[in-house]
């Protein structure tokens, strides 16, 4: 193998690590869940590189596992523990390529990171909407490769709706270049639909054309005390009502979420006079001006406090005040952490089912597993919640990690069912890599999967791409 790493070495510009230390940082997930084995670590200089490490792949059956910032929850982008696998790292493809603000485009490489793709589209005057928690290490390639989400949803949807054109690497190692920016374009089959949301099984995104949108003349938050998910689902319905496409975000969080994130963040304070055991966290988005936006929330939330679907808000009037009422929400997850260990579930139900999901699986959660807490909250607005678990205040020692970590896998079936039983999906936007793998085998069809199996044959006949991901083993196709 030694021969064929030197092959390797000569076939491409970038880096090759081969070295244990070298390669330490590439094999452990973000979540330090998963830690795998490499051949070794390749990180290309361009998009010809890439095509040229899986040409080799693909001449020496090595398999391949793409991986972006490393950011993922679900393990997509770990190796197996076989050692016979090469981890292609795309953080080295960084360059933004075009801007076209007559067409409301940006063409950026695979490495570049959310963040960058924000700046470089607010320094052109536009928005790039898509935002994470991990924006500033996650890449755009990962987040196309697993459709990732975010706060915004609501109104400019996934990864997959602000993505009109891709560059991507074959299975054997073609350049396929799709790289068009068109908003309508009717001749045949959505290659690019099939590379977004693969996590790599497919193939290798190597650049997108992005889309752009406006850039807001102001933006407001307001954090609003409600009474439970079935009033903050008619405040939802009442704010798209009265604000239409200027609703941008709709977060829902319960109590037990603020409280970790005060009792682990020093700066974090309840904006409110009372506690209360939900609240919502919204934002209006305004073309015109900050007080045009303001006048707009406030009017929202003056009915919402006399219709009784609200008991209380807060509303930003400074930059620093509406960074505040964010951080609220995205320290939930970080916080959680700190807490302890967790117990995720990345789940969808349809908007109008929420409430009752969320009532139903409490009761059977604190019947089954009297003590252990719920961390609930996620984006309302999409029907997309983070269903958490954290032990009990009163279990949270080492002693008592291995009890909780037991429970990890009849928890995940009870709410996992139930989810589906609700018409709703396991994974909204973390993907299904290796955590969610055979959860989602066991509920979708026949059908379904055969016809996903189907594609991964035509694309990748030899089995070489992320294997063990998205689909089981022995499900996958292989030679």
């Amino acid at each position: 193998m030694q021969a064929a790493l030197d092959e390797l070495r000569q076939a491409f510009a970038g880096r090759l690590l081969v070295d244990e230390a070298d390669k330490a940082p590439f094999l452990t997930d973000w979540r330090r869940k998963w830690t795998g084995q490499a051949l070794a670590v390749a990180q290309p200089d361009m998009a010809a590189d890439v095509a040229a490490v899986v040409r080799w792949c693909a001449r020496h059956r090595v398999a391949v596992v793409p991986q972006g910032g490393n950011t993922g929850l679900s393990g997509g982008a770990t190796p197996d523990t076989s050692g016979r696998t090469l981890v292609l790292s795309l953080t080295r493809l960084n360059k933004v390529r075009a801007i076209d603000t007559i067409n409301n485009t940006l063409t950026v490489e695979a490495g570049v990171t959310l963040q960058q793709v924000q700046d470089a589209a607010r320094e052109a005057g536009r928005l790039f909407p898509l935002s994470l928690a991990a924006e500033g290490t996650c890449t755009i390639g990962g987040n196309l490769a697993s459709n990732a989400g975010g706060v915004q949803v609501l109104r400019y949807g996934n990864a997959r709706e602000l993505c009109l054109g891709l560059e991507a690497v074959t299975a054997q190692g073609e350049l396929w270049d799709g790289l068009r920016g068109l908003r309508k374009d009717n001749t045949g089959y959505d290659l690019r639909d099939l590379f977004i949301g693969s996590e790599g099984t497919l193939g290798v995104i190597t650049a997108a054309v992005l889309k752009l949108h406006p850039l807001p003349a102001a933006q407001v938050a307001a954090f609003v005390a409600v009474p439970d998910p079935a009033a903050a689902l008619q405040l939802l319905q009442l704010a798209q009502s009265r604000l239409g496409a200027g609703l941008t975000a709709f977060e829902l969080m319960s109590d037990t979420c603020i409280a970790l994130v005060e009792k682990h963040v020093d700066s974090a304070r309840l904006p409110l006079a009372e506690r209360s055991p939900w609240y919502v966290l919204l934002e209006v988005s305004d073309n015109v001006d900050e007080a045009h936006a303001s006048a707009a929330i406030e009017g929202l939330l003056e009915a919402a406090l006399e219709q009784e679907l609200a008991t209380d808000a807060a509303l930003s009037a400074t930059l620093a005040q509406f960074q505040a009422l964010w951080a609220l929400r995205e320290d939930i997850s970080e916080s959680q952490g700190a807490e302890g260990r967790t117990i995720k579930h990345d789940i969808a139900l349809p908007i109008s089912r929420i409430a009752d999901f969320i009532a139903n699986m409490g009761e059977e959660i604190a019947q089954r597993w009297p003590g252990e807490r719920l961390v609930v909250f996620g984006h309302l607005g999409d029907g997309n919640l983070h269903y958490n678990l954290s032990p009990a205040a009163d279990r949270l020692g080492p002693e008592h990690r291995a009890a909780f970590e037991a429970l990890e896998k009849p928890i995940n079936q009870c709410v996992h069912d139930a989810v589906v039983a609700h018409g709703g999906s396991i994974s909204a936007e973390h993907g299904l890599g290796v955590l969610r793998r055979d959860e989602s085998a066991r509920h979708k069809s026949a059908v379904e999967l055969r016809l996903m199996q189907a594609v991964k044959a035509a694309l990748d006949p030899h089995g070489l791409m992320n294997p063990g991901k998205l689909l089981p083993p022995n499900q996958e196709h292989s030679e």
